[in-house]
């Protein structure tokens, strides 16, 4: 394919638009970034719409794509062209698109649900991703909050987002529907809340039952329409020198005590 070098060229202007929520939604598209994410993107079997690569890029890591089966979708840029489309500031020679309809979808109620209320930070949001992908979660709830297709979560999460079925509500209320249905159909419902005088341990509840775990924005925390839904309420005990804890970092002993309880490990020491 001819070499694309100048960033007046259309194709710049689409994938650029990709940066914005309202370019995903029209294209329905999701923009990659790296050589990383393109690697996870292939090993999950997945195929990219468009690939764009820089002549340096494409003779250092060209046996990549050996194993699409067509390569129309390959462009060569010039580098430029590439740093005008990539959000990063140093891109590293490649991005790629990707069918949006193509990412997991969530299959009916899974055992284990993350749901969480209006997380604003894409790197909270990318984190949370990886971390639950890693702890079994089967299914991500978003009541509204950070777009979990936009560059700076599909970077955090490391690939999660493309194997983590996920479901986007638009505001609260639709997160607390489904979270009451789940709940109706016998699953226990975890809050973390901060008052250990209100809670237990959160080592002490049973992790391997259908569950699912509620968790709150960064400034404001879990809303009381949600925490009110909730069948236990669990605490992570820490020094009195920090009020509360980083969400994404709170989430870790809560997600993944539940694969400690269903593989028999101790508690270390």
């Amino acid at each position: 394919m001819e070499l694309i070098t100048s960033r007046r060229n259309p194709l710049v202007g689409r994938l650029r638009a990709l940066h914005q929520s309202k370019g995903r939604r029209e294209q329905g598209l999701l923009l990659l970034e790296g050589t990383h994410q393109l690697q996870e993107l292939l090993r999950l079997g997945l195929l990219p719409e468009q690939l764009l690569a820089t002549p340096a890029w494409l003779e250092r890591h060209g046996s990549l794509l050996e194993g699409l089966a067509d390569d129309a979708c390959l462009q060569p840029v010039g580098e430029a062209v590439l740093a005008a489309v990539a959000t990063t500031e140093t891109p590293d020679g490649v991005v790629a698109t990707l069918r949006q309809e193509a990412l997991p979808k969530t299959q009916g109620l899974g055992s284990f649900v993350l749901a969480l209320d209006q997380l604003q930070d894409p790197g909270n949001l990318g984190t949370l991703m990886r971390t639950a992908l890693a702890a079994g979660v089967d299914d991500l709830w978003l009541g509204g909050g950070a777009d979990p297709c936009q560059p700076k979560v599909l970077r955090a999460s490391a690939g999660a987002a493309l194997a983590l079925p996920h479901w986007r509500g638009l505001d609260r209320a639709a997160l607390g529907e489904r979270v009451a249905k789940a709940r109706a159909a016998g699953h226990q419902v975890v809050a973390s809340l901060v008052d250990p005088a209100e809670t237990h341990p959160y080592w002490e509840l049973d992790w391997t039952r259908p569950t699912v775990l509620l968790l709150g924005n960064e400034g404001a925390g879990l809303h009381p329409e949600l925490a009110a839904l909730a069948s236990h309420q669990v605490n992570i005990p820490h020094s009195t020198a920090v009020e509360s804890l980083n969400v994404g970092v709170a989430a870790a002993p809560l997600l993944l005590e539940r694969w400690r309880q269903q593989h028999n490990l101790g508690l270390g020491g």
